[in-house]
């Protein structure tokens, strides 16, 4: 037996186009076709890898409603803590962030995979991680403003509609 990669994580959202511009334009994934028989508002979003690629499936509308009707915000109220992808491009990422205004935190725990937290649009925190080796620029200070603290909350759903726009 084994497990050989992510196939796919589904996403639910109040928001469908904030969510959409946070994942293809902030972290750079791409909108892929989702079948025709799916009926409920939602978007495939693919990881742009060569040799396959992972999907953020975004539900929307009835389809991403507890039975009481609500849709969950932040990842406190779900099972799920957050979603780690591999990334590249650690310190372009930082300023991006920056630039938009979206808050982030990193931390480097001695080894060679740096990490990156950041919130999407819908509270769920995304790890990005990074290979030392593969980063121009790392090892980097971390300020400490920025500095991954595992039990800090530190998502504003009102960054989002500056970032995005």
């Amino acid at each position: 037996m084994l497990i050989t990669g992510l196939f796919h994580l589904a996403i639910r959202t109040a928001d469908l186009e904030t969510t959409i511009a946070f994942y293809t334009r902030v972290l750079g994934l791409k909108e892929v076709p989702r079948p025709t028989a799916i009926k409920f508002p939602g978007a495939w979003l693919a990881v742009p890898t060569p040799g396959g690629q992972a999907v953020i499936h975004v539900y929307a509308g009835s389809a991403a409603t507890d039975p009481d009707g609500a849709i969950p915000i932040d990842n406190e109220s779900g099972v799920a803590d957050h979603l780690s992808l591999s990334a590249h491009g650690f310190l372009e990422f930082r300023e991006k962030f920056k630039s938009l205004g979206i808050t982030w935190r990193e931390q480097n725990n001695g080894g060679s995979n740096w990490q990156m937290f950041v919130h999407d649009p819908n509270g769920l925190k995304v790890e990005l991680t990074f290979e030392q080796s593969a980063e121009p620029g790392l090892p980097a200070p971390i300020p400490d403003v920025n500095r991954y603290k595992a039990a800090e909350r530190f998502f504003s759903r009102d960054e989002y509609a500056r970032a995005v726009e």
